[in-house]
């Protein structure tokens, strides 16, 4: 419920430019005692990631329920374009749902109660490990280290996972189709047969060199 408590905007503007989130202390009247400002510091990591993201054309978008002073200080550090504060669990989501309608594949990285709607609405949702359990049940994948840089390593596995996956497709595709319509005697008219035999034999070979190719994954 919204309420009408008066206070010392020039000095709430002051504190919440440094880049702190604010809390209102009250007492059992609503009447303003004094303010606590908090904040964190920037991971040295936040900068590379989001500059990695706009290396690969991915739009970093910052949604966030802190006042909007903080938020776009924050912002401009990360030179985010795209910035949204003083947002409420809801308004995360329909943001989500917006990017979504236009288009947009969305990957929402959050680690609060108030991330959990928009995380599941994203298309892939990144919860940070040492956030709360809320958030961490909500995500699809999980950063344990709670290292920003590792979005960048999620991003870089799931392309090489897609390549091996290709690559597999031509493997065990590629020798199927060769091998089976001459051991089938495609050929024979022409001469040419290919022993069923040595047809297996090729068969069990493209298997076996999809699993390596697909064990060489863990040393990329």
């Amino acid at each position: 419920m919204k309420k009408s408590i008066s206070y010392d905007k020039s000095k709430f503007k002051k504190l919440a430019e440094s880049g702190n989130s604010i809390s209102y202390l009250l007492n059992k009247n609503n009447d303003l005692l004094g303010f606590i400002s908090q904040g964190d510091e920037i991971k040295s990591e936040s900068k590379i990631m989001i500059d990695s993201l706009k290396k690969r054309n991915i739009i970093p978008v910052m949604l966030t329920g802190d006042n909007e002073e903080t938020a776009n200080l924050v912002a401009k550090k990360l030179e985010i374009q795209n910035v949204f504060g003083k947002l409420l669990p809801e308004d995360k989501e329909k943001i989500v749902k917006k990017y979504q309608k236009s288009g947009f594949t969305v990957m929402m990285i959050g680690d609060g109660v108030n991330d959990a709607p928009s995380l599941v609405a994203a298309d892939i949702g990144v919860a940070i490990g040492s956030g709360t359990d809320v958030a961490i049940d909500s995500a699809d994948v999980i950063l344990v280290k709670s290292n920003p840089l590792d979005i960048i390593k999620f991003l870089d596995l799931g392309g090489k996972t897609t390549r091996k996956m290709n690559e597999n497709l031509v493997w065990g595709a590629g020798y199927n189709v060769i091998a089976l319509p001459l051991a089938a005697g495609i050929l024979a008219p022409f001469g040419f047969m290919l022993n069923p035999l040595i047809g297996a034999v090729l068969m069990s070979l493209s298997t076996i060199l999809v699993a390596i190719n697909a064990m060489l994954l863990k040393d990329i």
